[in-house]
């Protein structure tokens, strides 16, 4: 019974999810930080305003606080901001740079120039041998 757990919890998944989230959380952490101490008061002073907690509205004694929901908005977007740029568009650079152009699978039939397998000795569209 050990033994099975043993090998369940080495197995390389497992331990491939666990790096994968203890690195998404100091990750998280260290977006956030950027976000709450960098962006959002760059944004309170582009508009002049360093927090939106304050506003609200009150309807029959009941106040509503939007100014909580904008600055959970503007965080949420400075977030994904800040994971597309610094994040998915290098990564995606840096893939593009590794990947090796995709091997072709067909030619095209000098006749009739349709799409032919690779080992095609006659088109299948037009009967030509193919050389």
């Amino acid at each position: 019974m050990l033994k099975g757990f043993k090998d369940f919890v080495l197995r390389g998944n497992v331990v491939d999810l666990a790096v994968g989230v203890v690195m998404g959380a100091a990750f998280g952490t260290m977006v956030s930080a950027l976000v709450k101490d960098f962006l959002t008061p760059l944004v309170g002073a582009i508009f002049k305003v360093p927090s939106f907690a304050g506003l609200s509205f009150t309807i029959h004694g009941s106040t509503f606080i939007y100014g909580d929901l904008i600055n959970a908005l503007i965080a949420f977007l400075l977030v994904a901001i800040s994971v597309y740029f610094f994040v998915v568009l290098p990564m995606n650079s840096l893939t593009a740079k590794f990947k090796k152009p995709a091997e072709a699978f067909t030619k095209k039939c000098p006749e009739c120039l349709s799409d032919i397998p690779l080992a095609a000795k006659r088109c299948a569209f037009c009967g030509q041998a193919i050389v």
